[in-house]
């Protein structure tokens, strides 16, 4: 990517993480996320641990939109009936990111093979900040932050802050 496209951009980050079962001092996801934002120089300005329930998370995502430009929750992307985490956000974005879940899941069969169908991670803009949606294993949080999100956040902000 040529630099003179991106725009000088400060990203910060917010962190939802989605289970019935962690909290707080039990989210390696959410950590690893975390410190994988941090050694990218990006500040993160939210985080939180919150049950899967449709209407925690979409008031979740809409105080961390008031406080980050990069917004990603990890985990409830699953097919288990309580997973609403997709159910929740895809009807809040402005725009979709249709190549950020089809990159996901090809880089997600490289390493775990088939399994890689039952991904349903997203990823769009609301209000010109980004949000992605991803599951909570902390190797898929890893995979999707180092090889696509962190890649790609300048680019995506400048074109989703394009006025």
């Amino acid at each position: 990517m040529e630099s003179n496209h991106l725009k000088p951009i400060t990203v910060t980050g917010a962190v939802i993480t989605v289970s019935s079962t962690r909290k707080p001092e039990t989210d390696t996801s959410g950590k690893t996320l975390i410190d994988l934002f941090s050694a990218d120089g990006i500040e993160v300005t939210h985080y939180a641990v919150i049950p899967d329930d449709l209407a925690r998370i979409r008031a979740e995502v809409r105080l961390a939109l008031s406080r980050a430009t990069c917004v990603v929750i990890t985990g409830g992307t699953g097919l288990t009936p309580d997973d609403v985490t997709i159910e929740a956000v895809a009807p809040l974005l402005e725009k979709t990111i249709d190549g950020f879940g089809e990159l996901f899941r090809l880089k997600s069969y490289e390493e775990i093979g088939t399994a890689a169908i039952l991904s349903r991670a997203i990823a769009g803009v609301i209000g010109g900040r980004a949000v992605f949606c991803i599951p909570g294993s902390t190797k898929a949080v890893t995979l999707a932050a180092r090889a696509i999100i962190i890649p790609e956040i300048r680019h995506i902000l400048t074109h989703a802050s394009a006025r």
